[in-house]
């Protein structure tokens, strides 16, 4: 069975990723993509808890709980989130807007990654993060 799920986009300017052949365990708003995508985590953290606590092993649902908690600038869940979804025993098949295909876990420690360099803050949080030559 293939069942399209949306999971929030790791770049701003990126479209959104779709898993493919995933479990049908969330819908599409249970995922609260278009909250994420427009910067407002706040918004999507309620839903997101709820379809993580009634699926705690659905990948992209905790994908997008990362996301959230980064945008709200709490690290630590977020990368809390991105680990769970690196662990979870079913690795999902993603395929980006653009027609890319990666995995579950590849896109969870590409989260990591992003988190680590804070690329879910806001640009004008991130502004004091620039270093200039002189």
């Amino acid at each position: 069975m293939s069942v399209t799920i949306l999971v929030a986009a790791l770049f701003a300017a990126t479209p959104l990723p779709a898993p493919l052949n995933a479990a049908p365990v969330a819908h599409m708003g249970d995922l609260a993509a278009q909250p994420l995508v427009a910067g407002r985590g706040d918004e999507a953290l309620a839903v997101l808890e709820k379809a993580s606590a009634a699926n705690p092993h659905d990948a992209a649902v905790l994908i997008n709980l990362g996301i959230a908690h980064a945008q709200r600038g709490d690290d630590a869940k977020a990368r809390t989130a991105f680990e769970a979804a690196l662990a979870c025993h079913e690795v999902v098949e993603l395929e980006t807007a653009g027609g890319a295909a990666t995995d579950s876990r590849r896109l969870a420690r590409k989260a990591i990654k992003m988190l680590e360099r804070g690329e879910f803050r806001p640009a004008s949080a991130r502004a004091g993060q620039l270093t200039y030559r002189d």
